[in-house]
């Protein structure tokens, strides 16, 4: 009795699917994908410590959307998500581009579990998880891109995730409205790991209620 209140609880409270997911998706199948994907969110993120009480009412608007609409930037190729969370960007990433490799950098056990169970769920075959912080990451310069989103400031992101990504690859990190004066604030540190053509672009304006900042950069060393 009381788990089905609960249910019919969350779903009231869940925000309904905004129409221009399926365009932003691109196909049935990975709508689906999405849709199975933030209810799962919504039925066990508060408890799981994965989201917070108040994001329910917008969480296709402020985390799913906001997500998916940066898919369009990264290369074909292996990309790192650092902090990876609840899957946000990741999982939703991992949705949007089945073109690309997405390596899911996440060190909190519960949510490593998370993340696991969600790619099982999905049957997203173009994910791996690799359970540590971004400064135990073994492989080297490797990754095409390496992307973060709420995770911390561009100047202390800049030396956890710039030594993941090759000469030539991409940051691309989803941010708030700061995000130039996060580049302002990081020049020291732009200069340090190599990052050239740092510049913010405004993502989905017109097509989503809430529109996504993309900080950019590329890796050049010398």
């Amino acid at each position: 009795m009381a788990d089905g209140r609960v249910s019919r609880e969350t779903t009231a409270a869940v925000e309904a699917e905004p129409a221009v997911a399926a365009t932003l998706f691109g196909n049935a199948s990975a709508v689906d994908q999405a849709r199975r994907f933030t209810r799962a969110l919504a039925e066990q993120g508060e408890e799981r410590g994965l989201i917070g009480p108040l994001e329910l009412p917008r969480l296709w608007t402020r985390h799913v959307l906001n997500s998916v609409i940066a898919a369009p930037l990264f290369p074909v190729g292996r990309v790192g998500d650092v902090g990876s969370g609840a899957g946000l960007p990741g999982i939703v990433l991992a949705i949007a581009r089945p073109d690309v490799q997405w390596v899911l950098i996440e060190p909190m056990e519960r949510r490593v579990a998370w993340l696991s169970e969600q790619v099982d769920a999905l049957g997203l075959s173009n994910v791996e998880i690799v359970r540590a912080r971004a400064e135990e990451w073994s492989e080297g310069a490797v990754l095409d891109a390496v992307t973060a989103r709420a995770v911390s400031a561009l100047r202390t992101l800049l030396p956890l995730t710039a030594p993941l990504v090759r000469n030539g690859g991409e940051l691309i990190f989803l941010k708030g409205q700061n995000a130039q004066a996060e580049i302002d604030a990081a020049a020291k540190q732009l200069r340090t790991f190599n990052v050239v053509d740092t510049r913010v672009e405004l993502l989905g304006e017109g097509v989503v209620a809430e529109p996504t900042r993309a900080l950019r950069g590329r890796i050049a060393r010398r």
